[in-house]
């Protein structure tokens, strides 16, 4: 779809979207002829997925007869699926392939991809697309090789790039120190997926001494790609908006109010103006941001919010986490739930606050992890293998709330910012 402008492409995404999508003529039923972006209502997200269904799919605007398929985080019964086109993911590693120079990747770089491949994930498979665009020899490892393999083939191509989650990064590093001291030839770190914290870089900073670590870029698998790195910041929190072919917007948490002034924080909303299989309008991505410069399109992102909590690499959406303390705790009086997230000894954990006075609570711990575990299978797998914490569920009176609103936060994040 090429018009001349954004808006212009936006209105044209608007109406393929209403005319072809069950779920998007809905949602529009009634906007003005005369709309603006603030008019069109943001997407509630269990609505979308209701809808965004393996058969009688009621979002997308038609067959789906090329490109790729992705799965995101979800119950196993109703998995998050998304949909791309050839030409979407073309296009989108296209764009994705421009913020490569400002991450730090040079021409010729050997470039090892460490992210996970296979079972509908897309980190390694993006990856891989980008860095074709961009000049490098890769090395596609993927991240269930073992460490063994992976530490071998650094050293037998000369790798000079890293590439994979922080919590790949720091088993890599802490297996380099063990194994081989340091890889002095590794000149460049990077990561995606989930925030890289403080107590991390040690240990990758002492495996790798000269490198320089720096997010790849900002995605997720239903957004699409969403921003840059930017290269003079040294905050991997900051990142450029992929303008004009994506409109991102932060909106005020409780009233929706469109953001534009610097260092308020708010609701992270994308839409992909290049999408018209699955489109995604004033899609909520889960993230919470502050605009450094609205003109420049440079943010920050905050941490995550109300949808989804990321635990390590593994996304788990609240909805679902509510249903399994739900049926755990079946009739017994719950008068709150809320989703916290913790740093243990450098690992994330996912906490379950619940405010319950049943007397026999304490034993419903068994039925609660084994929800969680149904529900998400992968955070289930790095439990086990010591890449996440177990889970906690704590039982309390009362939940923290917003002290302006007096409204339950549903999603507390403790970890720290960096």
């Amino acid at each position: 779809m090429t018009t001349s402008s954004p808006l212009a492409d936006l209105r044209s995404l608007v109406e393929h979207a209403r005319a072809n999508s069950p779920f998007y003529k809905e949602l529009y039923d009634g906007l003005p002829a005369d709309w603006t972006v603030a008019d069109l209502p943001i997407i509630e997200q269990a609505k979308f997925w209701d809808a965004n269904t393996l058969r009688d799919n009621q979002v997308m605007t038609g067959p789906h007869t090329d490109g790729i398929v992705f799965k995101t985080g979800g119950t196993t019964n109703a998995p998050r699926v998304s949909w791309y086109s050839r030409d979407e993911w073309r296009s989108m590693a296209e764009v994705f392939a421009t913020g490569m120079h400002a991450a730090g990747v040079r021409e010729g770089d050997r470039v090892a991809n460490l992210y996970y491949a296979g079972e509908l994930y897309s980190g390694f498979i993006i990856t891989m697309n980008t860095l074709e665009l961009v000049n490098t020899v890769q090395l596609p490892i993927a991240g269930g090789a073992p460490l063994d393999f992976t530490l071998q083939t650094l050293q037998d191509f000369h790798a000079t790039v890293v590439a994979a989650f922080p919590t790949s990064l720091v088993r890599l590093a802490q297996y380099v120190i063990d194994n081989a001291g340091s890889l002095p030839e590794i000149r460049l770190v990077l990561f995606s997926g989930e925030a890289f914290y403080g107590d991390q870089r040690t240990v990758v900073e002492t495996a790798f001494p000269n490198a320089v670590i720096r997010s790849i870029g900002y995605g997720s698998v239903d957004g699409g790609i969403l921003g840059a790195s930017v290269a003079d910041s040294e905050d991997p929190r900051v990142f450029r908006a992929f303008r004009p072919s994506r409109l991102l917007e932060i909106v005020d948490v409780d009233t929706n109010e469109p953001i534009e002034e610097p260092g308020r924080p708010g609701r992270l909303l994308v839409t992909d103006l290049s999408r018209t299989l699955m489109p995604i309008i004033r899609y909520p991505v889960g993230d919470l941001a502050e605009w450094i410069s609205f003109e420049e399109g440079t943010f920050r992102l905050l941490g995550r919010a109300d949808e989804g909590a990321r635990c390590g690499p593994v996304t788990l959406h609240l909805d679902y986490l509510r249903s399994v303390v739900a049926e755990a705790l079946e009739s017994r009086h719950v008068t709150g739930f809320q989703v916290v997230l913790r740093r243990v000894d450098a690992k994330d954990q996912l906490v379950l606050r619940v405010a319950c006075t049943a007397e026999d609570r304490e034993s419903l711990y068994p039925a609660i992890s084994d929800g969680v575990d149904r529900i998400s299978p992968r955070f289930a797998d790095h439990v086990r293998r010591g890449v996440i914490n177990p889970l906690v569920v704590e039982w309390v009176d009362a939940l923290q709330t917003n002290p302006r609103t007096g409204k339950t936060i549903r999603l507390v994040d403790e970890r720290p910012v960096a």
